[in-house]
């Protein structure tokens, strides 16, 4: 489906009915890398509406020269949500890139978000200013890697911290899809203006509601310390690192990911 916003044709996917949940994916891929870790969530469990777009520039989304920083993709996303579920009380559940995005639509729609999910979220806009571990391969892998091309190899390895044909399948059906069709140059454009021109964990108070903190220790994208630095901000907040991960955390350490998005939505649902 798609929605007008701002002149831009943003697309979207719903699934199920019920409270909505909106997932925002990362910078480079596109919904698919959220529909692959959360429809799973969702078998035997009735009652929510995911909603899973495209951000400008990414996936069927196309750019546009009128977006210039992460404010102005802050406020496709915030239009989008007044288009789709105006005035309705959601969830937030964002990786990365869209962790970010996360945190700055709570600054904005406060009141209307029922818990929050950050996967392996960027906090830190600024990759220099970033508290992060160095890349390690827990398990290498390199008889499987012989049988991937060249270009495949080149693509998954540098991030895999787990490099096996389970890792090696999610990313080439979740993540590679998206970061194929992105629009490099519109998002070298964005990547400029990375930070949001206000202070995105200056709550106007403390938020109450459920939330859950997914990082990975071998994380070398976002870290996960600068995650544990805004942990205060969430009174219901679970923090969990995992070893064995790294920011496709959510895939190599999926069972506990599962295990925990699950219970984060167990609270969610106690609390409506």
């Amino acid at each position: 489906m798609e929605c007008l916003v701002r002149d831009i044709p943003v697309y979207y996917e719903t699934y199920g009915s019920g409270t909505p949940i909106l997932a925002i994916h990362g910078f480079t891929p596109d919904h698919r890398l959220m529909t692959g870790c959360m429809e799973p969530l969702f078998a035997g469990r009735p009652g929510w509406q995911r909603i899973y777009l495209d951000l400008p520039g990414m996936g069927r989304t196309p750019g546009a020269e009128h977006l210039k920083s992460s404010d102005d993709m802050l406020a496709v996303v915030l239009d989008f949500i007044d288009a789709i579920i105006p005035e309705q009380r959601f969830l937030l559940a964002g990786e990365s890139y869209g962790g970010y995005l996360s945190q700055g639509v709570l600054t904005r729609k406060f009141e209307q978000v029922a818990g929050m999910a950050l996967i392996c979220p960027a906090v830190i806009a600024d990759h220099a200013r970033r508290d992060l571990p160095p890349h390690t391969t827990i398990v290498a892998n390199p008889e499987f890697l012989a049988t991937l091309s060249p270009e495949d190899t080149e693509e998954f390895a540098p991030m895999a911290v787990v490099q096996d044909e389970y890792n090696w399948q999610r990313f080439r059906d979740e993540i590679r899809p998206g970061l194929r069709v992105a629009d490099q140059a519109f998002l070298q454009k964005i990547q400029q203006s990375y930070r949001f021109s206000f202070e995105v964990n200056q709550l106007p108070q403390p938020f109450a509601k459920p939330v859950l903190i997914f990082t990975g220790r071998q994380d070398a994208s976002v870290g996960y310390r600068d995650a544990w630095g805004i942990l205060e901000n969430y009174p219901r907040g679970t923090f969990a690192v995992l070893d064995r991960a790294g920011h496709n955390g959510h895939i190599e350490q999926s069972q506990l990911f599962n295990a925990l998005m699950g219970e984060w939505l167990d609270r969610v649902e106690e609390a409506l």
